[in-house]
């Protein structure tokens, strides 16, 4: 049995504790994701980024555990949390001063810019998802978490082709709406 298949039975068994032993190198790496788009010089380093996320979903009792594909999304909107409230606190309250920026830029060239401001890209996305909450986490599973457009289907319960579809979707209306990015 492999580490993935492992973690997601305890996922599902609810063993959230003995989890993360096999989960803590894949919440680095969406950590270190983040912190690779995130501005030269951002005083939040990955293993900081990767332990608020794990203590902000060990006390979620809410949470009713399904498998890895959904801890890494849950992770995922966790960290993206963490940075926005690291942005605000930094004293970014006015526009374009001192803001935090990140790159939109990843593997499939989704995004041509090299970086956006990150409270820009939180309210863009929160903007999304007041018109297609469903496409919103297209981009947070896809883009944020790294999830395949398989692992984004299971975790959201939909047809690839669907997910396909939203992810299109959403990245020309980010796009655009993000003007050009």
């Amino acid at each position: 049995m492999t580490h993935r298949e492992h973690a997601g039975r305890l996922l599902a068994g609810g063993r959230f504790d003995d989890l993360l032993p096999l989960v803590y190198d894949e919440l680095r790496g969406i950590a270190a994701t983040y912190m690779r788009r995130e501005h030269v010089g951002h005083t939040l380093q990955p293993t900081a980024l990767a332990n608020e996320a794990y203590l902000r979903l060990v006390g979620d009792t809410r949470i009713e555990w399904k498998g890895r594909a959904q801890f890494l999304a849950i992770a995922a909107r966790a960290m993206r949390q963490i940075l926005v409230e690291h942005a605000r606190a930094r004293g970014t309250a006015k526009r374009g001063g001192g803001r935090s920026r990140v790159s939109l830029s990843d593997s499939s060239g989704v995004f041509s810019t090299p970086q956006v401001d990150v409270l820009d890209l939180d309210e863009t996305l929160g903007a999304l998802a007041e018109v297609d909450p469903r496409k919103a986490q297209v981009v947070e599973l896809r883009f944020f978490a790294g999830l395949t457009t398989e692992e984004t289907a299971s975790v959201l319960e939909l047809s690839t082709t669907t997910v396909e579809d939203d992810w299109y979707f959403a990245r020309a209306w980010l796009r655009r709406r993000m003007g050009g990015a």
